[in-house]
């Protein structure tokens, strides 16, 4: 009998999955000596071959012929036909490319998790599938074949157990020869606990001891009976089932073993309650488990949760970063101080100014010679610009006094006595020399560029009169995110105790007042007001003071929390003799300011929202989104950020509220947005109505991004209406689903609805009746709009600047598709799997081999593209941060979109960046540009015609330049955005009165 692996494997690379091991063969099936002796048999190999494949036998420990037989009907149906030997000898001559071999390997889990390990990436690097990757190098190089098989916690099994773990086969391969004591021994998995199992199912110890499984997590990937068995403690079958009605629809469809299953590809990302009193959503919503999950450490918040409830080894690591106590992060700032001294003493600093300073900065200094340094070296560090140091020693007794010494270039004003840093602050406005001045506390250091960006907002608008910075303690927690005054003229540090990260800590906005720890001013301004007023001598409420003065002027106080400080709060006094001069100079504050004060806030911490900014005509949105809407996200969302900045843009004050939680980085969330834009990043629907109660009366519209969103709150706002505008709410479509959904229908043949398109849309559009403004985004859907009933519609389409990337067609190569992938089924995904399937074939006839196909655009982890990956011609590289570079080597791009709805965004972007396209007919419908002059479309149905213009338009220079032009001259006709602000401005004051 022929070998049943086929030539095309044998001539190249053999893997590993593929070899007979005869000393396993033989520890795995011992009756078979007797067997063959009983048969005549010399060779294994050609027993494996003639009888043992026959009777189910796996040729090595990396196949499991039974389980691969259960798996896959349609290859038991060709063994029963006599089309196959075996199992394997089907996965060696076609299953290897998309079937899973063994019951801990997922060849399209392994796949779809590193999308990089495309069709031709495995062709170059010699590898036949996923499976002989991971066996050969993935799993050395920490990559995860199965998620029930953590090579970490194996590691661990392996340190208690040496001498069953092989290190030249490695760990997983040691682990499937495992007696089952063993291998049952510890966890392989945060997932599945088999001390647990067993002890809760002792009949399965009993299966494994029959020789029917041989360990329990076997068994439980195995057993007939999935929904019967809870993997662990913290799941319950029932309870998951029971809580979730649409689980046990989608098992019944058997689009899932078990609950399980569902919950580990979706619920636990979704926050879903696991089992009766497991609040996963709590866990989900620490800083360090996020931080974890995101870098990896844990596969999901649940494994990070499991590890954490079983006092696992690293538990330390697990736990939250426990609180920084202040009197040792006090000690240790101070210290940090002194040991700096030595280098000083051998390299001064130098601040020597040769024409006009950019910035005299005052400094009033009281002993502590070594946090005057330290803060002095923070501040030459922090800017290369001229500095006119002026430094007031109030009458110092310490080292002090040798401050020439180690400073070079300043200014050193010297008292014999503690003349205070009320009067030390006026004697140096004296002696000032710079547009700008900065007071400066000698306890603090400046974190990177701090004063360009102070210097930056003073120059940039005349209407600023100073500029204050985000104070952070030493025990990091924040001292302010600017101040309030109250109506009794006491004051208080926004987000004092928060976070310093915390969302809203960090946006720009003009507020009543900012400490004079960190306090840039214009120095034509300070000469107007006389310095600080003298009342307040020697120190507390000068500041307030002077701000409110400001204020009166006509003048802005802003808070910018691009400048940072680390304040040793009350470092210069002591906090003793500090709180008696507060009490002191706010009785003399409040006399002084009564006309001020009556327009304050009164003193209360639940009105601090509507205090951390100034009163003035400025209106605030709460916009409202699926997610915060990231420009890398693309589908809708780029929309939605460019709403968000041309709000900001015209003056409005907006707050971006997501409906799901999502775990986003800082570093993704605040380079994204406008510095004025206030994101709500730790909140979701489930906590709107305690947000808006908290903000009542706060904003002046909600826009409300999505119909989907708006039919979620209605309920809610319907309640809670008297908390938010009495004008009511702008919805934006986004898209009118209702043609979309039919085109769906007729495209993937599906059921008819039982309802006509016009019932349809009226279901759609029925919690539109809330809203006082309805947006579309073409005047197609406006139209739908009003067919449905409504004629309160305005249309915003999309803003776009033409921006043409630079390279020739000759130096351009391969075909470039952009788009988010966020569910399977949607409209991006269906048309990659039209092209992959139905155009590239076509391709292959008339586009030379090395021509490459791009994927490009967010993937999420559920949405599995190895089916794309699988292709040759397939490069998949995920999302782009700087699109440019990606549209400069692509030559073509496609969108085969074949149903959707509202306006192609990416059509209209890669049209900005300069490459010209074939879509579909349905595409060029909404864009509305011609074929021919703009662009080459085809019909959804007609993957060959497709494909000859793809052809044409990578072959022929004359068409490609022409096309180019043409559709950059529509995106400046369309997108500019001067109309795109003047339609939202129109609509805006159209809402809000």
């Amino acid at each position: 009998m022929s070998d049943p692996v086929p030539d095309q494997l044998s001539a190249a690379h053999q893997p590993r999955w593929r070899a007979f091991d005869e000393q396993w063969y033989l520890l795995r099936y011992p009756e078979v000596r007797d067997w063959m002796h009983e048969e005549g048999h010399q060779d294994l190999h050609a027993f494996y071959l003639e009888t043992g494949q026959r009777y189910g036998h796996s040729p090595n420990r990396y196949f499991d012929e039974i389980w691969y037989r259960e798996a896959y009907p349609d290859v038991r149906r060709d063994l029963i036909q006599e089309k196959w030997q075996s199992g394997f000898e089907h996965y060696c001559a076609e299953g290897y490319r998309q079937n899973s071999p063994h019951w801990l390997f997922d060849e399209s889990g392994y796949l779809r998790r590193y999308p990089e390990l495309t069709r031709r990436f495995l062709d170059e690097h010699g590898f036949v599938n996923g499976y002989d990757h991971y066996l050969e190098v993935g799993e050395a190089s920490y990559y995860r074949g199965h998620q029930f098989f953590d090579d970490e916690l194996c590691r661990r099994l392996a340190l208690r157990f040496p001498d069953y773990f092989d290190s030249s086969i490695g760990l997983f391969a040691s682990w499937l020869s495992l007696p089952s004591s063993i291998a049952d021994a510890g966890r392989v998995s945060w997932y599945f606990d088999p001390v647990w199992y067993l002890e809760r199912y002792p009949e399965v110890r009993r299966e494994i001891a029959d020789g029917r499984y041989s360990s329990a997590l076997h068994h439980y990937l195995t057993n007939e009976t999935a929904r019967r068995f809870d993997p662990q403690e913290l799941f319950s079958e029932e309870y998951y089932a029971s809580s979730h009605p649409d689980v046990m629809a989608c098992i019944d469809l058997g689009s899932f073993r078990n609950g399980y299953e569902h919950f580990l590809r979706f619920g636990a990302h979704e926050g879903r309650v696991p089992k009766e009193g497991v609040d996963l959503l709590a866990h989900m919503s620490r800083p360090q488990v996020r931080n974890d999950v995101r870098n990896h450490v844990y596969d999901s918040a649940f494994a990070h949760l499991v590890a954490a409830r079983t006092g696992d080894v690293q538990r330390a690591a697990l736990a939250e970063t426990p609180d920084i106590d202040e009197n040792h992060s006090r000690q240790v700032f101070e210290r940090e101080a002194e040991a700096l001294l030595p280098a000083f003493a051998r390299h001064p600093l130098d601040f020597t100014v040769t024409g006009v300073p950019e910035v005299s900065v005052i400094v009033v200094v009281y002993n502590r010679l070594a946090l005057t340094m330290q803060a002095l070296s923070s501040l030459r560090a922090n800017y290369a610009g001229a500095i006119q140091l002026i430094v007031v020693d109030s009458g110092s007794h310490d080292q002090t006094r040798r401050l020439g010494e180690l400073v070079r270039g300043a200014k050193i004003l010297r008292f014999r006595y503690n003349i205070g840093y009320l009067e030390g602050c006026n004697a140096a406005l004296a002696e000032v020399e710079a547009p700008f001045v900065l007071y400066l506390n000698n306890d603090l250091r400046l974190y990177p560029c701090s004063i360009a960006h102070a210097l930056e907002r003073l120059r940039f608008d005349e209407g600023v009169g100073a500029v204050g910075a985000k104070l952070i303690r030493t025990n990091m927690r924040l001292q302010e995110a600017g101040s309030i005054i109250w109506r009794d003229g006491s004051t208080y540090g926004y987000r004092r105790e928060a976070n310093p990260n915390l969302p809203e800590a960090n946006f720009v906005r003009d507020v009543d007042y900012v400490s004079a720890a960190f306090l840039m001013i214009r120095s034509s301004l300070l000469r107007r007001l006389g310095g600080y007023d003298l009342r307040y001598r020697p120190a507390y409420f000068e500041d307030t003071d002077l701000c409110v003065r400001i204020l009166k002027m006509g003048l802005r106080i802003v808070y910018d929390p691009n400048v940072v400080v680390e304040h040793l709060e009350y470092g210069s006094s002591g906090s003793a003799g500090s709180q008696t001069l507060m009490h002191a100079n706010l009785r003399i504050f409040a006399k002084a300011h009564q006309d001020f004060l009556r327009q304050q806030q009164p003193a209360h911490i639940r009105n601090a929202v509507q205090a951390r900014e100034r009163r003035s005509d400025r209106k605030h949105i709460l916009f409202i989104e699926d997610r915060l809407p990231l420009r890398r996200l693309g589908s809708g969302y780029v929309r939605s950020n460019d709403v968000v900045r041309e709000m900001a843009a015209l003056g409005y004050q907006v707050t971006v509220f997501p409906m799901l939680p999502r775990d986003q980085s800082e570093l993704e969330l605040f380079g994204d947005f406008p510095e004025t834009v206030e994101l709500i990043a730790d909140q979701h629907l489930s906590t709107f109505p305690d947000f808006i109660q908290a903000r009542a009366g706060y904003y002046d519209l909600v826009w409300v991004g999505r119909t989907h969103n708006m039919a979620r709150l209605l309920p809610i706002m319907n309640e809670a209406s008297r908390y938010l505008p009495t004008g009511g709410a702008v919805l934006d479509t986004e898209v009118i689903s209702t043609p979309r959904t039919l085109e769906r229908i007729k495209v993937l043949d599906l059921p008819q609805p039982k309802v006509g398109f016009d019932e349809m849309l009226r279901r759609e559009l029925e919690c539109a009746h809330y809203c006082q403004q309805i947006v579309a985004v073409t005047e197609h859907d406006a139209s739908l709009v009003r067919r449905a009933g409504y004629e309160n519609v305005s249309v915003l389409g999309h803003e776009m600047r033409i921006r043409p990337t630079a390279a020739p067609f000759e130096t351009r190569r391969d075909i470039l598709f952009l788009g988010a992938l966020h569910d399977e089924g949607a409209p991006n995904h269906d048309s990659l799997e039209w092209f992959v399937g139905e155009v590239l074939p076509f391709l292959d006839n008339v586009l030379p081999e090395d021509v490459r196909f791009t994927i490009a655009g967010f993937i999420h982890p559920s949405v599995d593209v190895s089916v794309f990956a699988r292709h040759p011609r397939v490069d998949i590289v995920g999302a782009v941060n700087d699109l440019a570079p990606l549209f400069d080597r692509h030559r073509v791009f496609v969108a085969p979109t074949r149903f959707a709805g509202g306006l192609p965004f990416k059509v209209q972007e890669a049209a900005a960046f300069g490459v010209p396209m074939v879509i579909t007919s349905l595409l060029a419908s909404q864009v509305g540009w011609k074929d021919g002059e703009e662009l080459l479309s085809a019909a959804a149905d007609d993957a060959e015609g497709f494909a000859s213009g793809v052809a044409r338009l990578y072959q022929d220079s004359a068409l490609w330049a022409r096309l180019r032009d043409g559709a950059l001259k529509a995106v400046e006709r369309d997108c500019a955005p001067a109309r795109f602000r003047q339609d939202l401005s129109s609509i805006l004051q159209a809402c809000i009165a």
